[in-house]
C-alpha cells in the first residue's frame, strides 16, 4: 500500500483526516506526532492515531530544536507581526514539516499531508516546507478536496465514523498550543466587535485574579539569547517554561489581535504568550543598550520583513538565512541582564545593564563634564541646516520675484 505522513495532533481536524485518507485514498497513513510542548498526553494521542485508522505513529520530541533554533532566531531578529503577535504558531510550523518530511523519506512514502484549512497561513507554512525540503513528495490537503464545510461538518463526521474529540458544538474554539504560545479562534472571536469570554483565556490570569502583589523577575542573555532567570542558568526548554509560569500567574502576555494573513483574509485571534512577552521585551531593553544607533535603527526595519517572512511561511528559504546572518553579527555584545517588574497584567522594566553598553553617565548626565564640548554642537546645527537655509533662500527669492513681476 502507497503510505502517506500526516502531521497529526489529535485534534478535530486531523482525527477525521485519518479515516478519510482510508476511504478516499486508499494509503496506509503514517500519524507524526511533534512534541513542540503542547502539554498533552502524547501516549493518549499515539493511542487514537491507532484507533482512528493509522498503520503507525511516530512521536518527535522537537521542544529544544524549536526553542533554540526557530523561537530564539525571531527573538534576537526582533521579528513581532503587526506590532503585536509574536509568532507562536508561524514559527512551530517550519520545524514540525521539517521532520513530517523527514520520517515520510524514512519511512519511502509517496505523500505527506496536513489538516490545515484552504483559507489560513498554515497550508502556505506547510506546504511551503514540503516544497523546499522534498518537493517529490505528493502534497494531500483534505480541506480543499473534501465536501466539510465548516467545524459543525466535522463533527458530524467524527460523531459518524465514532471518533472522540474535544471539540464540540458549545466549545467550538480552534486551539493551538506549544511551548510558546497558545492561539485562540472561531466562537465568539468572529466577530471583531465581540470581547474574548473569560472562558476563552485558557493559560494566563486574569489581571483581576492575579496577585494583589508585584513580582521581580530578572533575565539574562548571552549574545542576545536567554540563558538565565534571576542569576540561574537554564537550557532554552527549562527558561521558557519558568518564565510562562511567572508571567502567567501575573495576567502577562494576552493579546486580541485583528490580522492580515497571506492570502489576504483579515482574520481575529486572541494570543496568549506569557513567557515570550517578557523574553521579548527584556531582549529590546538590553539592545537600547548595546547596539549602535545606525545599527539599530536599521535593524528595525529587518525585525519587519523576518515576522513577515516568518508569518507566511517564507522559513527555509535564502533570504531567512541571509537575515540571520545580519541579526546574528549585530548580536555580539548583546549580552547583559534586565529587571522586570509584573503585576496585574502590567509589565515594566526597572532596569537594564550590560559590560557592553554604550550608554555613559558622563554623556547623558544635565552636567557638564569634559567629554562634550557643547560649542560643538552650534557647527553640528549649522551644517546640518545648511539644506534648509539654502531652500528657504531659493524661495525667498521667487517670493521676491513674483512680487516684481505682479508689480509691472
Amino acid at each position: 500500500m502507497p503510505k502517506v505522513v500526516l502531521a497529526y495532533s489529535g485534534g478535530l481536524d486531523t482525527s477525521i483526516i485519518i479515516p478519510w485518507l482510508n476511504e478516499n485514498y486508499g494509503m496506509d497513513v503514517i500519524a507524526m506526532i511533534a512534541d513542540v510542548g503542547q502539554g498533552e498526553d502524547l501516549d493518549a494521542v499515539v493511542k487514537k492515531a491507532y484507533a482512528t485508522g493509522a498503520k503507525k505513529a511516530v512521536v518527535r520530541d522537537l521542544r529544544g530544536e524549536f526553542v533554540r533554533d526557530y523561537v530564539f532566531p525571531t527573538v534576537k531578529a526582533g521579528a513581532v507581526y503587526e506590532n503585536k503577535y509574536l509568532l507562536g504558531t508561524s514559527i512551530a510550523r517550519p520545524v514540525i514539516a521539517k521532520h513530517q518530511v523527514e520520517v515520510a523519506l524514512e519511512e519511502g512514502a509517496e505523500a505527506v499531508a496536513h489538516g490545515c484549512t484552504g483559507k489560513g497561513n498554515d497550508q502556505v507554512r506547510f506546504e511551503h516546507a514540503y516544497q523546499a525540503l522534498a518537493p517529490e513528495l505528493q502534497v494531500i490537503a483534505p480541506w480543499r478536496e473534501w465536501t466539510l464545510k465548516s467545524r459543525e461538518d466535522c463533527l458530524d463526521y467524527a460523531e459518524a465514523h465514532g471518533i472522540p474529540v474535544a471539540a464540540s458544538r458549545q466549545k467550538i474554539h480552534s486551539r493551538d498550543r506549544n511551548l510558546w504560545h497558545i492561539s485562540h479562534e472561531g466562537g465568539e472571536l468572529e466577530d471583531a466587535n465581540n470581547p474574548p469570554l473569560p472562558t476563552t483565556w485558557v493559560w494566563t490570569k486574569s489581571p483581576q485574579e492575579a496577585p494583589d502583589r508585584e513580582e521581580q523577575v530578572e533575565i539574562g542573555f548571552l549574545r542576545g539569547v536567554p540563558v538565565s532567570v534571576d542569576g540561574m542558568k537554564l537550557e532554552p526548554v527549562q527558561l521558557v517554561e519558568l518564565l510562562n509560569e511567572i508571567a502567567a500567574r501575573n495576567g502577562v502576555g494576552r493579546i486580541d489581535l485583528v490580522e492580515n494573513r497571506f492570502v489576504g483574509i483579515k482574520s481575529r485571534g486572541a494570543y496568549e504568550t506569557p513567557g515570550g512577552t517578557l523574553i521579548v521585551a527584556a531582549h529590546r531593553e538590553l539592545e537600547a543598550l548595546t547596539l549602535d544607533r545606525e545599527v539599530s535603527h536599521y535593524k528595525q526595519h529587518i525585525g519587519l520583513r523576518y515576522a513577515d517572512l516568518v508569518y507566511n511561511g517564507l522559513w527555509f528559504t535564502p533570504l531567512r538565512e541571509a537575515f540571520d546572518a545580519f541579526v546574528e553579527n549585530t548580536q555580539q555584545n548583546v549580552t547583559g541582564s534586565v529587571k522586570l517588574s509584573l503585576y496585574k497584567g502590567n509589565l515594566s522594566v526597572m532596569g537594564r545593564r550590560s559590560e557592553y553598553s554604550l550608554y555613559s553617565d558622563d554623556l547623558s548626565s544635565f552636567t557638564m563634564g569634559e567629554s562634550y564640548d557643547q560649542k560643538d554642537a552650534k557647527g553640528f546645527i549649522r551644517i546640518l541646516g545648511l539644506p534648509a537655509r539654502t531652500r528657504a533662500r531659493l524661495l525667498g527669492k521667487e517670493k521676491t520675484k513674483g512680487k516684481k513681476e505682479a508689480l509691472k
